[in-house]
């Protein structure tokens, strides 16, 4: 791994984001993001706070992973997969710039701009606790915990995010494989580790899966099993966008 920061890793995150930000679809896409998680936290019958009783985000921690699958690859989507096809990423080869740096670079521009997506969502914080009986009743540690969680998961589906914008020039197809791997990763393995073919290694897999450390964090225990696996998720994927970057260069 390449020493951190590098000027050169800076340089493109900030190009990565300013670039994302100066165009429509950014504010199309966290904007539909944070309507649809609002409906579904405060106004949607069979998940909103208001009907539910207590002041309680677990509805909202629920279901923002499912979210995120779509958020995070329309994010990540062009970072390579644009460059690629407009011949930009060959330019930046031949400068004296590591695939680390390019990696990295769009990688954490990818994690920034999701947390910035993130951030409006605490205002949900504050408003269960107002709305606590007392107020001030509600499972801070737990909101904190499930918070980490978010974001640990967040650095992984972006780690996929940007592994398939390197496999791939079309946008589209990104961002299709992107969902379909967090998904798979996230739930898929979970879901699979319920079949009874697989005796006592459906434990094992279903251990494997983003869902089990993310729900294990949901409920305010902080595990640094849970840490390093999310750690090693995203090194693992990283490596293999370098391997794929360097592959194609």
């Amino acid at each position: 791994m390449p020493r951190l920061p590098s000027r050169s890793m800076i340089n493109i995150l900030t190009k990565e984001i300013s670039g994302f930000l100066h165009s429509l679809i950014a504010y199309v896409v966290i904007g539909v993001f944070l309507v649809g998680i609002g409906m579904l936290v405060w106004v949607f019958p069979e998940s909103n706070i208001l009907d539910y009783g207590y002041a309680d985000l677990g509805s909202f921690f629920s279901l923002v992973p499912f979210v995120l699958m779509f958020l995070i690859p329309a994010i990540t989507m062009k970072m390579f997969a644009e460059e690629r096809k407009t011949g930009t990423l060959e330019i930046l080869m031949v400068k004296p710039v590591t695939t680390w740096s390019i990696v990295l670079g769009k990688y954490f521009a990818g994690l920034t701009l999701t947390i910035v997506a993130l951030l409006p969502t605490l205002i949900y914080y504050y408003s269960t606790y107002q709305l606590a009986s007392p107020v001030g009743n509600v499972d801070t540690a737990g909101i904190i915990g499930s918070y980490l969680g978010l974001i640990l998961l967040a650095t992984s589906f972006t780690a996929i995010g940007v592994l398939t914008s390197a496999l791939t020039d079309s946008q589209v197809v990104a961002f299709i494989i992107a969902a379909f791997f967090s998904f798979l990763l996230f739930t898929g393995l979970n879901s699979l580790s319920g079949i009874d073919i697989w005796s006592d290694f459906s434990l094992f897999l279903s251990y494997l899966s983003l869902e089990y450390h993310y729900n294990a964090m949901s409920r305010g225990l902080l595990d640094s099993r849970d840490v390093v696996y999310f750690v090693s998720v995203d090194i693992l994927l990283l490596f293999l966008t370098k391997l794929i970057v360097d592959w194609r260069r």
